[in-house]
């Protein structure tokens, strides 16, 4: 049996506990990393990602050509 730094046992996280984990691990991976990455066609603003999109509709501006 494994045992913390402070020598309290380490028990295996629960299905919840697991759950919540992937849960969070994937909406980090989307908001962060995949959303910041991917670009795609906005028929407005044309290829930005959706970060930049939002930012573009929030301000109003167009993109130079």
């Amino acid at each position: 049996m494994t045992t913390h730094r402070d020598g309290q046992p380490r028990r295996a996280p629960t299905a919840k506990e697991s759950h919540e984990a992937g849960r969070a691990n994937v909406f980090r991976f989307i908001e962060v990393e995949y959303n910041r990455t991917r670009l795609r066609k906005h028929p407005k603003y044309g290829y930005v990602t959706p970060l930049e999109t939002r930012a573009l509709a929030t301000q109003d501006l167009t993109p130079a050509a």
